[in-house]
């Protein structure tokens, strides 16, 4: 009986062992975020080490923490580090698990980039302009008396994405006009010829 007993408790053990072994990776998650690292630990860690490593294996980064029962998030800053794969490993007393995460640059913003607007003098009398790379519809073109500095004619093309269009003047060389043109996002361009 006591032998039975024995290998009861000895098996209560060793199973507790093996749920504990699930525990950390139950209680934490990791994210990144373009150049941003989130480890979150919920409470139940305890002590816990979190070390940030390169994708050799390399320690670039090791701190202790205290996780109480409310949980714990750590952020970590990678800005300085160059984009790509790292892994973050969690510790503790009893067991560790490792997460392997990727940072990437944070896109620009479209209405950043500048407006991709392209002219081109095709003979004595006509220009042509191409625009591309549109995420709204709708650029306003004004063509310019490069010597007055007036508006001799006003354009609004309404094409999604892009176009081309050219434009022909009776009167007037296609050197001495100049395009300015603003898209539905504000973005401006001026093209000489």
């Amino acid at each position: 009986m006591k032998t039975l007993l024995t290998l009861a408790m000895a098996s209560a053990i060793s199973f507790s062992s093996l749920a504990a072994n699930d525990d950390l990776k139950d209680l934490s998650t990791v994210n990144s975020h373009y150049q941003k690292i989130s480890v979150t630990l919920k409470g139940g860690v305890g002590d816990a080490k979190i070390t940030i490593l390169n994708n050799e294996g390399k320690s670039l980064n090791s701190r202790k923490v205290h996780v109480k029962e409310d949980g714990l998030v750590v952020p970590y800053n990678m800005g300085e580090l160059p984009i790509g794969e790292y892994q973050v490993k969690i510790s503790t007393e009893d067991e560790e698990v490792t997460y392997k995460v990727e940072t990437a640059n944070k896109p620009i913003p479209v209405e950043e980039l500048p407006l991709m607007a392209y002219g081109k003098k095709l003979d004595n009398n006509t220009v042509s302009l191409s625009v591309i790379g549109l995420t709204q519809p709708g650029v306003n073109v004004k063509i310019m008396n490069s010597k007055s500095g007036k508006v001799i004619h006003e354009d609004k093309v309404n094409q999604p994405e892009a176009f081309k269009k050219n434009y022909s003047f009776k009167s007037i060389k296609a050197e001495d006009v100049y395009l300015e043109l603003t898209d539905a996002l504000g973005r401006s361009k001026v093209i000489y010829f």
